[in-house]
């Protein structure tokens, strides 16, 4: 049975872990609302090039042009996949970093990808050093970002996707992150970024856009210079948009993960506290009540 001494200590490093975990709680919430009030302002120029595309697409800009001189739109037979894999730098974020993984294995094992086919770009040291291990090709990685990144942060990782794309390096992108719903849930999510195609843009049976973000724009343009050399501009922007969105949204998503682990971990502190408080005093009591009946025996044996 662990001595009174033993427990006290428990309890004493129960609480200094108690407050450690409460302060990181306390910074990853800061972190998530500073997140936040960026994201908001990117996503107002996100959702308006991505209306853009969709009313391109809608006119069906995307079919008719050539897909050679615009790659992001060249459907290619898929010989090598690459796959963007977002996972955070370190751990204490409960669940995030196995689910990403997770999901990204489950694709590979469902489109049958394997370390001859397939190259990974990582951001965030988790995902890169596991599929290091594994012996898949690490295309290009970025570790150490910010906790509310900038776009120039993630420029390079951004441009070489769209540029290795670009010059036939892999033939479609897969992206995997952690999705933000709100401060206690999040989902990942796996969508295919390139190529860009035109089904992408759900339409109803009239034809028309029918997510709200399109609702309420202008879809008439007028074309000054040519169709094709819009494309050549707006097509890059639209695939590095979504890109560092993902970012974003998956940094979100860490921030709010990790104040939901601290805030377990400080929660489960709480109760060994109570549980071994609860025990030091029983053990308090019984050794009281040991001397007490020691007391009352040798008075008894001095009678």
């Amino acid at each position: 049975m662990a001595s009174l001494q033993d427990i006290r200590r428990r309890i004493d490093s129960t609480k200094k872990t108690s407050q450690i975990t409460s302060a990181m709680q306390m910074v990853s919430s800061s972190k998530l609302i500073q997140i936040q009030k960026h994201t908001s302002g990117y996503l107002d120029y996100a959702n308006h090039v991505e209306a853009i595309v969709a009313h391109l697409s809608a006119a069906h800009l995307l079919e008719h042009q050539n897909g050679s001189s615009i790659p992001f739109i060249t459907q290619r037979p898929v010989k090598t996949t690459a796959i963007l894999v977002i996972t955070s730098d370190r751990g204490l974020v409960g669940g995030y970093n196995n689910q990403v993984l997770k999901r990204t294995d489950q694709i590979m094992r469902e489109q049958k990808l394997t370390k001859e086919n397939t190259v990974i770009f990582a951001l965030g040291g988790k995902g890169s050093d596991y599929y290091a291990k594994r012996g898949f090709t690490i295309a290009f990685e970025n570790r150490d970002i910010t906790d509310v990144p900038k776009f120039w942060e993630v420029s390079d990782l951004v441009k070489e996707v769209t540029k290795q794309y670009a010059a036939r390096k892999f033939d479609a992108l897969e992206l995997v992150f952690n999705h933000f719903i709100n401060r206690l849930k999040n989902d990942v999510v796996n969508q295919q970024i390139l190529p860009i195609r035109s089904e992408n843009f759900q339409r109803d049976e009239k034809g028309n856009l029918t997510a709200d973000k399109y609702k309420g724009q202008s879809s008439i343009y007028e074309f000054e210079p040519a169709p094709e050399s819009l494309l050549k501009i707006v097509l890059p922007q639209f695939a590095q948009s979504l890109l560092y969105g993902a970012i974003l949204d998956a940094k979100t998503a860490e921030h709010a993960a990790s104040a939901s682990a601290m805030r377990a971990a400080t929660d489960n502190a709480k109760d060994l506290i109570s549980t071994l408080e609860l025990k030091y005093n029983r053990a308090r009591q019984a050794a009281i009540t040991t001397e007490i009946t020691e007391i009352t025996g040798g008075m008894a044996a001095l009678q």
